[in-house]
């Protein structure tokens, strides 16, 4: 009988194996830190109690921030779908699915790589019927209108191509890219004809882009650009909506006849005297639209450039929202994110492999994952502030197939919809606070998942063999560390306010799942004890200040017992996430970039706008890059280009370990009797590592004669900053 109960379930959750293994790891690493404290009491240094007590409260800090990471590893959790008991037991009686798709800069965010994002996720193998896409714009450009527009068009020879022939992915841009030879057996005939009438919608796209003008033949053929006759600006018009296909009307058919899915082009109003929230805004507005025009049950939302990889996403989350005894209290489902265009070793660290495929599954464990902005399935309820109650316990999926059906016609719901979108709706309401995304946050979708889980719900972190969405990561330097920059400087808000883990959730929560949240509250805080470490042990090498235990003394087994078991578990982890040992590599010189920079002027953000002194900015990270940088990054060859205090810093950080590498090695050569290298072997091999780590930016000061060099400004001001610290400290 319970064999034959648990055969109905559309899901199951297993344990990872062998954990018993990272059990003993942890519990080891752990006495060994506190050998470390020991030998820093026993041993303390009055005369250098201020080298000596930072360097025990960095330990201090580090080891917290261990313990930490192993709370959410000690159990990690996978979870596999049965897709075809969804359909066995509901059909085609499923939800209606709301898509929603943000974008803001069609500079940044090019409109044709939007467009096949939207036509990935029309093309779910789900009834097109119960499919709603929106697209919100929040550039107010026409451009962006017009590439929809031709994408619309091209839906009604693409879905059919792509359900007759099993298509993946359904992205069309990702799609032809694959070599017909290695594309599904079908006609080369008709693989060349719907490649060709891409190109040709591709181009039409991308040669109003260059021109930056709809010309006034194209704005003849829909009223829609007549919307734009008076827009001032993109960030001064009424809102903009357009159903450019709606799903209700009997002659919305593809080539085969088939119906095809709502499409929605949305431009919030945006005034100069009013706040429009980001992204966050965005969402909330297009949540009151479709709830409006669909007001599907569940919502999909995805960014611009993260389109669909997986046909059968959508099944397989539903699979999550309609089990009748595990989904009740499931308010969404996270898939990770993953990219398409990193390299083999992924030189930035940019796919994140261990945080989506190792944390994200050890948050699961821990009562629900981080909701992370993008590849997320919600409850529409719960989404909107709705509370987990017993009342939530069997949902009746069926119940919800069939809502009211709107009568209006396309026109009148289009300006009845208008006003849901407009600057003061929000006005006294609790949207931004207890319904929709929060607002006055720059990780809104981490504090709105947070606020969701302490509202009783969980969520899943979803996944699949196939990768439900893939976008592009950052393509530069400075781009992955602004990006980091912007993540770590919002959690730290999250901690700071009142939505802090340990107070908002104190019995909402369960601790495990509270720790789990402040483990990326504290990136930026973990930016002072990395900088300790990578300078002052080599500053006081210079000074030949000892500050680790001899080589030859006993209490150098916990310090080498402690580095080298984190860093095979890190390389192990690596490796069995699909990484590479040069992946690795790079993965550890970002994790030093990103603590040394991205969460220093994170931290520092965050406490001047604490203090009044600065404001909230949300910075998109570009989306393209010109030809000879995406060369350079083809090449793994790191690119830096750009003047940037991040780069200042991160040049001094590496002057300042080769000077004081070459000094203690000058000791060791000038000392007869080997005392230096017996007293000083673990800060001159410390000061080794990251000159090591620091190789690409050594090139880029002294060597490299391409434009991604570090530009000379940075150069000539960190070798003057780095000689400065030096001279202090030798002197």
């Amino acid at each position: 009988m319970m064999m034959e109960k648990k055969d109905h379930h559309l899901f199951e959750t297993k344990s990872a194996e062998g954990r018993s293994l990272f059990h003993l790891y942890g519990v080891s690493v752990f006495v060994s830190t506190c050998m470390i404290f020991v030998y820093r009491v026993s041993y303390f240094e009055e005369r250098y109690w201020v080298y000596w007590m930072g360097l025990f409260l960095s330990e201090i800090w580090f080891t917290w921030y261990f313990f930490l990471s192993v709370v959410i590893r000690w159990n990690l959790i996978f979870r596999y779908t049965f897709k075809h008991k969804l359909t066995l037991r509901y059909g085609e009686d499923l939800p209606g699915i709301d898509i929603f798709v943000c974008t803001a800069d069609p500079v940044i965010e090019p409109p044709i790589m939007v467009m096949n994002t939207v036509l990935s996720v029309m093309a779910y193998n789900y009834p097109t019927q119960k499919l709603s896409v929106y697209l919100s714009d929040d550039g107010g450009s026409d451009l962006t209108f017009y590439a929809m527009l031709e994408a619309s068009k091209f839906a009604k020879i693409w879905l059919p191509f792509c359900r007759k022939f099993k298509v993946e992915p359904r992205s069309p841009q990702a799609y032809f890219q694959i070599p017909p030879s290695a594309a599904p057996p079908f006609g080369h005939h008709q693989w060349q004809s719907i490649k060709k009438s891409y190109e040709e919608m591709k181009h039409r796209i991308e040669t109003a882009t260059e021109l930056g003008q709809i010309s006034e033949e194209i704005r003849q053929e829909h009223k829609g650009f007549h919307e734009w006759d008076s827009v001032s600006s993109g960030r001064d018009h009424r809102t903009i909506l357009q159903i450019l296909i709606d799903g209700r009307n009997c002659e919305a058919v593809d080539i085969e006849g088939q119906p095809l899915p709502t499409l929605v082009y949305l431009a919030r109003e945006k005034r100069p005297q009013f706040h429009h929230n980001f992204k966050a805004g965005a969402m909330n507005a297009l949540i009151r639209v479709s709830s409006r025009i669909s007001n599907g049950k569940i919502i999909l939302n995805v960014d611009c450039d993260m389109y669909s990889n997986n046909s059968d996403a959508v099944r397989d989350a539903l699979c999550f929202f309609m089990d009748e005894e595990q989904s009740h209290n499931v308010a969404y489902v996270q898939c990770p994110q993953n990219f398409c265009n990193p390299t083999k070793n992924d030189i930035y660290s940019s796919n994140l492999s261990v945080l989506q495929e190792v944390e994200l599954a050890g948050l699961d464990s821990c009562g629900g994952t981080y909701y992370i902005g993008t590849g997320c399935f919600h409850r529409r309820d719960t989404l909107c502030g709705k509370k987990y109650s017993q009342e939530c316990n069997k949902p009746d999926w069926k119940s919800c197939v069939e809502d009211t059906k709107i009568e209006e016609s396309r026109e009148v719901l289009e300006d009845t919809c208008k006003i849901l979108a407009s600057c003061t709706y929000e006005e006294n309401t609790l949207w931004g606070k207890e319904m929709g995304l929060m607002y006055g946050c720059l990780v809104e979708d981490i504090i709105t998942g947070f606020r969701i889980h302490c509202s009783g719900w969980r969520s899943v972190n979803f996944n699949p063999e196939r990768k439900a969405f893939v976008g592009l990561a950052p393509t530069t330097l400075l781009q992955s560390l602004v990006q980091h920059k912007r993540w770590s400087e919002g959690h730290l808000q999250i901690f700071l306010s009142e939505y802090c883990p340990y107070l908002y959730g104190h019995k909402k929560i369960p601790l495990k799942q509270q720790l789990g949240y402040s483990l990326y509250s504290f990136w930026a805080v973990n930016c002072f004890a990395t900088l300790y470490y990578v300078s002052v042990p080599s500053l006081c090498l210079l000074r030949g200040i000892a500050l680790f235990p001899k080589i030859s003394s006993i209490w150098i087994v916990p310090f080498a017992y402690a580095f080298f078991a984190h860093r095979a578990y890190s390389l192990g982890e690596f490796l069995w996430v699909g990484g590479t040992i040069k992946g690795w590599w790079h993965d550890q010189r970002m994790w030093v970039f990103r603590r040394t920079t991205s969460y220093l002027f994170g931290f520092t953000d965050t406490i001047l706008k604490l203090v009044g002194f600065s404001k909230s900015a949300f910075v998109i990270t570009a989306k393209v890059a010109e030809e000879d940088v995406s060369q350079r990054f083809e090449q793994e060859v790191m690119e830096f280009g750009v003047s940037s205090p991040m780069f200042t810093v991160l040049a001094t950080l590496a002057l300042l370990n080769l000077f004081s590498f070459t000094g203690g090695l000058t000791r060791v050569v000038l000392d007869m009797q080997n005392e230096v290298l017996d007293q000083f072997s673990v800060q001159i091999i410390l000061c080794g590592l990251v000159v090591l780590i620091n190789l690409p930016v050594y090139q880029g000061l002294f060597f490299r004669k391409d434009l991604g060099k570090m530009p000379s400004s940075v150069t000539y001001s960190s070798v003057a900053f780095a000689l400065l610290a030096c001279t202090i400290a030798a002197y």
